[in-house]
């Protein structure tokens, strides 16, 4: 389905300016929201135990065994412009999320892609702590915007408000002019595309990566740069403005393969890849960072 289509022609309707609509779109994505209940056609699952390809060993970290955390079924996923998800087979995730939070080498997270026709059995879980209980999940579509483009209630957006434009660094003057002087419809195209593709799925496939996981990449990439001589070194009093261009950079490099969204007192795994490892079907290059949301 031609989603920008949609989005376009219903924004057209609206009196909003073409080139307008343009600018706003380049900025859209969409991802795949995961939700149980009785909604539409399984599209995958969680818990429960996967079906590996016969003779592979379950996933194990250092002789440790990774818990199996879902599976979804490509080809039962809609299919968005942009998000080069295997047309078929079905990607599993593994990851534990303990260990994961406290070792930030992502080791002991895993992506497995089963290309349809593999032959495959039910895999035994080498520990009962591998498996939880399982429920079928459906598929729909969700609307998401980088960070500085969401909602203005964001902690993000308030800091920035209480921002004097002097105090501002030439990126985010940048930005700011961007907002308001390219986007004047903002608030009523933000509103069309969360309108068009609501959800309230607490996992999501595809769209953004976690702001928490590109910022880490973002000062991995920088301060490697800087140690092998590519930059010059960043005056601490400019590292922020540079971290921020390199992050707004990232964002059309990586990609969120899979994420749980926040909740209290609970862990959360972001899975995220570049387009092109994507694209190449090599899930196994994603990156895991598992957070722990306390109140």
């Amino acid at each position: 389905m031609d989603h920008q289509g949609e989005f376009r022609r219903a924004a057209l309707e609206m009196g909003i300016p073409d080139d307008e609509i343009s600018r706003f779109s380049r900025h859209l994505r969409l991802s795949i929201g995961l939700f149980g209940g009785s909604g539409g056609s399984p599209a995958g699952q969680f818990g429960g135990l996967p079906r590996l390809p016969v003779g592979m060993k379950w996933p194990s970290a250092g002789g440790i065994p990774l818990p199996f955390l879902f599976s979804v079924d490509c080809g039962a996923l809609p299919r968005v412009d942009g998000f080069d998800l295997p047309a078929d087979g079905t990607l599993l995730f593994f990851v534990h999320q303990e260990r994961d939070h406290e070792d930030s080498s992502g080791r002991y997270a895993r992506v497995v892609h089963v290309p349809d026709g593999s032959e495959t059995a039910v895999a035994e879980p080498p520990d009962s702590a591998c498996v939880r209980v399982r429920f079928d999940v459906c598929a729909e579509l969700r609307a998401e915007l980088p960070m500085w483009l969401q909602e203005g209630d964001e902690d993000w957006h308030e800091y920035w408000e209480d921002l004097d434009w002097e105090d501002m660094s030439p990126f985010q003057q940048q930005l700011f002019r961007y907002m308001e002087h390219d986007l004047p419809h903002l608030e009523e195209l933000r509103a069309l595309a969360h309108d068009l593709w609501p959800s309230g799925a607490g996992v999501l496939i595809g769209g953004y990566a976690d702001d928490e996981v590109i910022n880490s990449i973002a000062e991995q990439t920088l301060a490697g740069r800087e140690k092998a001589g590519e930059i010059p070194a960043i005056p601490i009093a400019k590292w922020y403005s540079h971290l921020e261009e390199e992050k707004h950079r990232m964002t059309s490099e990586w990609i969120s393969l899979a994420r749980e969204l926040p909740e209290y007192e609970a862990y959360c795994t972001s899975f995220v890849i570049r387009h092109d490892d994507l694209a190449a079907a090599r899930v196994d290059k994603a990156l895991a960072v598992t957070n722990f949301e306390a109140p």
